[in-house]
């Protein structure tokens, strides 16, 4: 099998045969046959030589001058001819392919148009969330308490046959939100969390799990909300379940009833805080019921909770374990 000579190889033994070459078109020793000389001619040569040889310079060393001087003109010159591009060796990562800019993807210009795109963005958002709520409609209790049950993306795993009833201990993890812009139905889109348990989101909890809440279905101690919508979930599923005023975390009082789900003007869900023309004012503190479960942990959680608990609420509630 025949083996392929490198670039540099081959451009040395072609400098070395066109240095041999050059060599001996200039040396002073030529091979071949000479043209005959008369006996006279040879003898006036002789004394000739005889008389110049101490300041004759050998042929010898005629010919080792010329040939590494010829042979390192031609390298250089031949590889300085054919030298061919080298590809750099850089430690890292390569950059990413080049992307053609659409028009989606233009990078705004000015104000205006970043404006115009944000605006864009938010419609495309909007019209995505909403075509989500419509496929997926909340549903509604016997004591009229809304939920929705959540089925995450890319989860793997399926809920348990374990279903928790009325009367039954259960184990939950959750999150109070705040309803988010795009909330139609009150269930649906993004919240802001107010306070949680068991979801890592809390100082005193390092990992998911960490915590955890315990009640017994039916406790009048437990908001509303919970005693209503966690019968009939499954061990390891998700439900986000609406929380009003009255089902939640305002006490039950004449006084205090008239936000939003209540008995006034205000019976339709909200995501900021109601004006009823016919409702009595009361300082928000004394309807705000700090005996209800769950509740905040600390003193920034309650201080939030106060100004959010006569707003319709979610709670978002994974059911961990029946007892």
């Amino acid at each position: 099998m025949s083996k392929k000579l490198p670039l540099s190889s081959i451009m040395i033994t072609k400098a070395f045969i066109l240095a041999t070459l050059t060599l001996s078109s200039s040396s002073s020793v030529v091979s071949g046959f000479a043209p005959s000389i008369t006996p006279a001619q040879r003898t006036s040569s002789l004394h000739l030589r005889q008389s110049d040889k101490t300041n004759e310079i050998s042929p010898s060393s005629i010919s080792r001058a010329t040939f590494l001087t010829t042979t390192l003109t031609s390298s250089a010159a031949l590889w300085i001819n054919s030298a061919q591009p080298s590809n750099a060796l850089v430690k890292g990562n390569a950059p990413p392919p080049k992307k053609s800019a659409s028009s989606e993807e233009r990078k705004c210009r000015n104000v205006e148009e970043c404006q115009e795109q944000a605006e864009r963005a938010e419609e495309i958002k909007a019209q995505q969330e909403a075509e989500k709520a419509a496929a997926n409609p909340p549903k509604v209790t016997s004591r009229g308490t809304n939920y929705l049950d959540i089925v995450e993306e890319g989860s793997t795993t399926s809920s348990s046959d374990k279903v928790a009833r009325d009367g039954d201990t259960v184990e939950v993890h959750y999150k109070v939100l705040k309803l988010g812009k795009r909330s139609y139905d009150g269930l649906s889109g993004e919240g802001t969390v107010v306070f949680s348990r068991g979801y890592a989101l809390e100082d005193d909890e390092k990992v998911i799990g960490d915590h955890s809440f315990k009640f017994t279905l039916g406790d009048n101690q437990v908001i509303s909300a919970l005693n209503d919508a966690v019968p009939g979930m499954a061990v390891g599923a998700l439900r986000r379940i609406s929380v009003t005023p009255q089902n939640g975390w305002e006490k039950n009082t004449k006084a205090c009833d008239g936000g939003p789900g209540g008995s006034g003007a205000g019976g339709s869900l909200k995501t900021d805080y109601v004006v009823v023309p016919t409702a009595t004012m009361v300082e928000q503190e004394a309807c705000f019921d700090k005996n209800k479960l769950p509740f905040p942990l600390t003193y920034a959680q309650e201080r939030r909770m106060a100004q959010r608990f006569d707003q319709s609420l979610i709670i978002e509630v994974r059911l961990v374990n029946v007892v």
